[in-house]
């Protein structure tokens, strides 16, 4: 694997990685404010899935930013941003235009990371990870 393409991949993996380490920081901060948030989208249990949506967003950020398992950590956040992106940015349910523009770019932003991380889980880490391969190879 060349130079340019391992810096490149581990670029990627950290920028991908970025979002969910700043998401997780922020739920953290506003404990409150995220139960708030997530209790007028009517979820039950929220302390278990705001725990649960905490540690897949370090543990699949930590997984990308080192390389370790990261095909792994990709399926993780995979997984975790289907219920997350349709439960919270659910664009189709807004009346007020602004929000509606402002949960449909979030959204759509979540599709982008999205293809980020079907990426990483098709070619995998690249060399300069704890894995140490991937497609470019």
């Amino acid at each position: 694997m060349n130079f340019i393409c391992s810096f490149f991949l581990l670029a990627g993996r950290i920028c991908l990685s970025a979002i969910f380490f700043l998401a997780a920081f922020h739920k953290l901060m506003d404990y409150d404010g995220t139960v708030q948030f997530m209790a007028s989208k009517n979820m039950q249990a929220i302390p278990f899935f705001l725990f649960t949506a905490v540690a897949v967003e370090l543990l699949g950020g930590f997984s990308l930013v080192f390389g370790y398992k990261t095909r792994f950590g990709a399926i993780l956040l995979l997984l975790f941003l289907i219920p997350a992106t349709s439960i919270f940015h659910d664009f189709w349910n807004i009346e007020d235009a602004k929000e509606m523009q402002l949960q449909t770019i979030h959204f759509f932003s979540n599709l982008g990371i999205f293809g980020g991380l079907l990426y990483v889980l098709c070619c995998g880490p690249g060399k300069w990870s704890i894995d140490g391969k991937g497609c470019c190879e």
